[in-house]
């Protein structure tokens, strides 16, 4: 392995896992029960698996243009959810606006938790979102996805200088143009596994339900010239 990744991504580790451990997972693991009311903790019945099969399928009806979502009764969907929300997965995606999370999963309201950020980097606070969708909200997957052409991992790979700080992403995506060079495809997938690595490594609320079989953490890979995603060994 890389030194400089080795070293990069072990800080990152350590840093995670002390922004956290103070604040959210504190919260989450030993007060779980005085910090949210009953109503808020809402469980899926799907399993780990079976909440992946489902995102992938709706990605399937998405690329083939046979999108379902649009069918449901929003005026439902918007009553059912104003006291509490379901998401049966969560998503780390990049903000990019050709990314339309629920759209590219032909999901509607309440059934997917999504967090973004450029470059789909894990960070302290993209680290207690997504605790709070798994411990509370009893989200089965977490995907970490990536896509073609992101703005920020090519920012990373030409290193160069930028206004106000949008640079400040670049040392959580250099280890994955350490690891892949600079081939952006590469890159960018690269950057989508490390990710869920760390996120699965960072959080002790997020680790414990995946050793317990209750949670699946995956990367991906968004192509938005096909729509198709990718899962990422």
């Amino acid at each position: 392995m890389n030194t400089s990744f080795s070293n990069q991504a072990e800080s990152r580790r350590r840093f995670l896992h002390m922004g956290v451990t103070g604040t959210v997972v504190g919260v989450l693991t030993s007060n779980l029960e005085l910090a949210f009311p009953p109503q808020a903790r809402a469980q899926s019945t799907l399993s780990p698996d079976a909440a992946l099969t489902e995102l992938m399928d709706g990605n399937k009806r998405f690329t083939t243009g046979r999108l379902t979502a649009h069918e449901h009764d929003l005026a439902i969907l918007k009553q059912n959810t104003i006291e509490k929300q379901e998401p049966f997965a969560a998503v780390l995606s990049c903000a990019d606006s050709r990314v339309p999370v629920e759209l590219v999963f032909d999901q509607s309201i309440g059934h997917i938790f999504v967090t973004r950020v450029a470059g789909n980097v894990v960070t302290p606070e993209i680290i207690a979102s997504l605790e709070y969708g798994a411990a509370v909200l009893g989200t089965k997957v977490i995907l970490v996805m990536g896509h073609a052409s992101c703005g920020a991992v090519k920012a990373t790979i030409q290193g160069k200088e930028v206004p106000g700080q949008i640079s400040a992403l670049y040392p959580h995506i250099q280890p994955a143009v350490d690891q892949a060079g600079p081939n952006l495809e590469a890159a960018t997938k690269a950057n989508a596994k490390i990710q869920a690595a760390l996120l699965r490594e960072a959080s002790t609320v997020i680790s414990g339900l995946v050793k317990e079989s209750k949670l699946k953490i995956v990367a991906g890979y968004y192509d938005i010239g096909t729509g198709a995603v990718t899962l990422l060994d």
